[in-house]
């Protein structure tokens, strides 16, 4: 090769690094410019060597997705500029960028959705429906399947495999996260529904409380997903403000959320009733085409699949790729 040769590869080379570089900016600057004080991040030292491997990663990625992945990562490095722990898995996540394949990283993205996206909504068709949402947007391509990604991702350092065992399938992980579906709830008409509208009246709470339980005519239950949700719960109340009704929302007090708690006690504990509103949760659950398309792949994962902090960070700055609507990453 002479060495005109050698110089015109080397400046077309130049030339490319450059131009990713810039995509990789353009995609940063607004990012970080939506966040309140990140742009005073340039100023930290530490901050400003990760954007040095950023654009080193950018510079030698082909993939255009990898600068928007990029520049969420950076966002999270400065929300999360006191945590060393978070830090150190955003600083291997940026190294790693150019190296996961396109299906590991799904794969990757959609476990970690799995692990970290529950909905908060008392109803249950809207909750599932919210879920059915969300992996129709990270689910973004053909799910891999095999052990390969899985050994790829491991020798990353994003997941730890383990071959003892196997990962609960859908039909148990989800109802044992979502219990406040799944529960039985309170006998219409029985002895413990009188004593739940007493309670409800007695600490001036709406009846409404106590909805139908849409897996079981029969029953009735407080919506929420998780009984660590009820202190969520909105009120709401009607007052006159400048000439118009307007409804506010209000938050329960201590022993209204004591309250509700009390009734959640009264639920029925028959385990009969309780699989029967699994296997009807699961129809429903199949009904839904995203839903479906997970548990199919879920359920056929060969080992289990622990997700390490790098892997985190990357899996989360992606799906917020997917979907902006999601929270910061905890």
């Amino acid at each position: 090769m002479t060495r005109q040769l050698r110089q015109d590869y080397t400046h077309e080379a130049f030339e490319i690094a450059n131009a990713r570089i810039s995509e990789f900016e353009k995609s940063l600057m607004p990012k970080m410019e939506k966040v309140e004080g990140a742009l005073e991040a340039f100023a930290d030292p530490s901050f400003q060597l990760l954007l040095v491997d950023a654009q080193k990663t950018a510079a030698s990625t082909e993939r255009p997705a990898d600068y928007d992945l990029l520049s969420e990562l950076l966002v999270h490095r400065f929300q999360k500029s006191d945590n060393r722990i978070a830090r150190a898995g955003i600083s291997l996540a940026v190294e790693i960028v150019d190296k996961i394949s396109d299906e590991a990283l799904l794969g990757l993205t959609v476990a970690h959705a799995v692990n970290s996206f529950f909905p908060v909504a008392g109803d249950i068709d809207k909750g599932l429906d919210v879920l059915n949402d969300l992996f129709g947007k990270v689910i973004y391509g053909k799910l891999p399947v095999g052990h390969e990604w899985l050994d790829h991702l491991d020798i990353l350092n994003t997941v730890r495999l383990n071959s003892f065992g196997s990962l609960k399938k859908v039909q148990q992980y989800y109802p044992e996260n979502l219990p406040g579906y799944i529960d039985v709830g309170i006998e219409k008409g029985s002895e413990n529904h009188v004593k739940a509208l007493e309670i409800l009246d007695a600490n001036h709470l709406p009846r409404v409380l106590l909805i139908d339980h849409s897996l079981n005519s029969d029953y009735l239950r407080i919506p929420v997903s998780n009984r660590d949700k009820i202190d969520s719960i909105p009120l709401q109340k009607t007052i006159l403000q400048e000439g118009s009704i307007v409804i506010v929302p209000v938050k329960l007090t201590g022993s209204q959320v004591e309250a509700i708690n009390s009734i959640y006690n009264l639920y029925s504990q028959n385990d009969g009733v309780k699989q029967s509103n699994i296997n009807s949760f699961m129809d429903e659950w199949k009904k839904r085409p995203n839903l479906n398309a997970l548990k199919k792949w879920w359920d056929n994962i060969p080992l289990i699949l622990t997700i390490t902090s790098a892997g985190k960070v990357l899996a989360h700055s992606n799906a917020q790729r997917c979907d902006k609507n999601l929270p910061p990453m905890n």
